[in-house]
């Protein structure tokens, strides 16, 4: 009993100290920084902080849905998504977007532009048929580049 007890006092230890040691906190908020916690995804802040979306829209306004349970079940599949491929290093590279989160993306863009695009956007369900981000890549971003090169957008 003692060692059972001991062995859950270490992996409560250890992931509280993970925890604290990757701002886990951070994540909970709409700050942009929370995403360059890791540097995997520095390029990305650096990039959209000289975007023409930067005064608009943070990180969360195009990559998660808008409220209630669906942003925060984003939120923790994402950060659960991004937390295993970053420790494992089993992440594509340059970073894609998951089919889940082009279509969460794309959501977005039409709401926010929905006055502007309402008759130009025919067809939504695929993600270069109609995807606001084929035409306008450096939008939100500006000018791609990860750490391996320009932005990959294809789901291969």
């Amino acid at each position: 009993m003692v060692c059972l007890a001991t062995l859950v006092g270490y992996l409560i230890g250890v992931g509280a100290y993970t925890f604290h040691y990757a701002k886990g906190t951070s994540y909970l908020s709409s700050d942009p920084a929370s995403c360059a916690n890791c540097h995997i995804m520095r390029p990305q802040y650096d990039s959209w902080q000289k975007s023409s979306h930067h005064a608009f829209a943070t990180c969360n306004d195009c990559h998660l849905p808008p409220s209630g349970l669906a942003k925060w079940i984003s939120k923790a599949d994402n950060g659960f998504v991004h937390s295993k491929a970053f420790t494992l290093q089993d992440f594509h590279e340059p970073i894609r977007l998951r089919q889940v989160n082009v279509r969460v993306l794309q959501d977005n863009c039409l709401r926010c532009h929905a006055e502007l695009v309402e008759n130009s956007v025919a067809d939504t369900s695929s993600f270069h048929a109609g995807s606001c981000v084929h035409c306008h890549r450096d939008v939100g971003h500006g000018p791609r580049a990860g750490l391996g090169g320009p932005m990959d957008w294809s789901n291969e």
